[in-house]
């Protein structure tokens, strides 16, 4: 018997210019069952899907729908034949409603009676089990909540199949579950769904079959059932991985930076970190929680010098017993002058990380030159060493030393920024999200780095968004609820449900 398809690839391949994104690809979605795409950075995962969805059109191959072979130039081409893609930036208009958003830029949109439009949305909420408010803003409304009204938005256009990308990266555990819930019921009801995600734990939980793409090929599919994490991810880069983060326990841990009562308030006086105190101690990893936009990245960006605070002072206690110094009164540049030995990689790789213009060498010595070791700026040699090093180390793809960072990849821009930082010998080592857009081998060279900087007496911070991985790698972890402390919990004492209950307010406790 031949089965059901929704989707069938046959050779489909990819070009730009001298790069193959896709090679010769064979891939099929069978209707009503979740399929899970995984792969490297670089794999060519997106782009394939982007080819579903109308934004590329694939150089040879065939794509067939319900057993039809289509084209597929443009994303109205898509909607017409049942396909969504769920973004992982969602593309909603704050100041619009729900119902608003939904129907935006369907055909007689402007002239559609809400009531009844509302009336449809209020049916496929409830056919799903959707929590969703047709008349509600988007502005007022969670992460989680955005992007319902984007599943929902495709549903309304009468999408029956739904491409996933990275859909979990800005939930708690409780709203992925609840996600997991709803996809659940939409497989059950005929819907069929492709999960682009890095998260292998919940591709065991939540698919049937697993698609792993490699260098552009599909290596193969297996069912569920049959893998493990071990399994796939010697699937998706061809060897044996070790998936360990080794934490060993701190020793002697010392006070280095210290917040007393800081309030950080934005250019509308809003408050975006209410009256934070908390303690960073040497030879430990401090992992900082939080949904999205809850004052994670200003509170870095203080410690630094970065953000200007309202009230509070933070306190830095260098290792050698010399006099705390204030930095919540010193500028950035009075702080380097101080010699503090203090690195920091920003969420914003590019905009506050790196100079994109700049090759690898130049990047080096930027940051030399600004931290006050001046023979950087006039010596090449050095920096010239130190950027080899961390493509050696690292393994960061791109010509050479000398190409600009802009025309690198986000991961590989991220390995940069890591690697340089963690190069100059810190003794607070503070980064955000240090592995967004890296593939699993990627990030776990970089939990060993950030665990090597601990167990050399560094006081390292880390704001990060999978839960899984701060319990592995963390001794402590502060959790932010709209810009407070919401608790500050032994990792080893806590799971990712608890931390996803302080993450939403559910939950209020002080230090464990």
């Amino acid at each position: 018997m031949m089965e059901n398809y929704a989707i069938e690839l046959k050779g489909v391949t990819k070009r730009f210019g001298s790069v193959v994104a896709n090679n010769q690809v064979d891939l099929a979605l069978k209707k009503g069952e979740i399929l899970s795409i995984l792969g490297e950075n670089g794999s060519g995962k997106t782009t394939l899907m982007n080819m579903l969805s109308g934004i590329y059109y694939p150089d040879e191959g065939q794509i067939l729908i319900n057993g039809k072979e289509v084209s597929i130039n443009c994303p109205k081409d898509a909607f017409d034949l049942g396909i969504g893609m769920i973004h992982q930036h969602f593309k909603l208009i704050d100041i619009l409603t729900a119902a608003q958003n939904i129907i935006l830029g369907l055909d007689g949109a402007m002239k559609l009676d809400m009531k009844k439009v509302n009336q449809e949305i209020d049916a496929l909420v409830s056919k799903y089990g959707f929590d969703l408010t047709p008349a509600e803003k988007i502005y007022n409304m969670s992460v989680s909540q955005k992007q319902i009204v984007e599943i929902v938005k495709v549903l309304y256009r009468g999408a029956d199949i739904l491409i996933f990308d990275e859909p979990t990266a800005v939930l708690t555990p409780q709203e992925t579950q609840r996600l997991f819930t709803v996809l659940k019921k939409m497989k059950l009801l005929g819907k069929s769904i492709i999960i682009i995600t890095h998260k292998l734990n919940e591709v065991l939980e939540i698919s049937d079959r697993v698609a792993v793409l490699r260098k552009g090929k599909c290596e193969g599919v297996v069912e569920t059932k049959d893998a493990t994490a071990a399994s796939l991810t010697e699937l998706m880069v061809g060897e044996k991985v070790e998936l360990n983060i080794q934490r060993s326990d701190p020793q002697k841990p010392e006070k280095r930076i210290e917040m007393r009562g800081v309030t950080v308030r934005n250019s509308e006086g809003l408050s975006i970190l209410k009256d934070i105190s908390f303690v960073a101690k040497s030879g430990e990893i401090l992992g900082i929680a939080g949904i999205s936009g809850n004052g994670q990245k200003e509170l870095l960006e203080a410690i630094a010098g970065i953000q200007k605070i309202d009230s509070g002072e933070i306190l830095y206690y260098p290792p050698n017993g010399a006099s705390v110094e204030k930095l919540s009164e010193k500028t950035v540049r009075e702080i380097q002058n101080l010699k503090i030995s203090l690195s920091f990689v920003p969420e914003d790789r590019l905009g506050m990380g790196l100079v994109g213009s700049m090759d690898l060498t130049d990047n080096m010595m930027i940051r030399s030159y600004r931290s006050g070791k001046s023979r950087f700026f006039t010596d090449r040699k050095t920096p010239q060493k130190l950027a080899k090093r961390i493509v050696d180390k690292l393994e960061v793809a791109t010509p050479d030393i000398d190409t600009p960072v802009r025309r690198l990849s986000g991961g590989n821009v991220q390995k940069i920024l890591v690697g340089r930082e963690i190069a100059l010998n810190p003794d607070v080592l503070m980064v955000a999200y240090p592995v967004r857009g890296l593939d699993i081998t990627s990030s776990y060279t970089i939990y060993n780095l950030l665990n090597e900087q601990k167990e050399k007496g560094v006081a390292v911070m880390c704001v990060g968004e999978d839960l899984d991985v701060l319990l592995q790698l963390c001794d402590r972890i502060l959790v932010l609820c709209e810009g407070r402390i919401s608790c500050i919990v032994n990792a080893k004492l806590t799971s990712k449900e608890e931390i996803g209950m302080y993450m939403t307010g559910a939950r209020k406790a002080g230090v464990k």
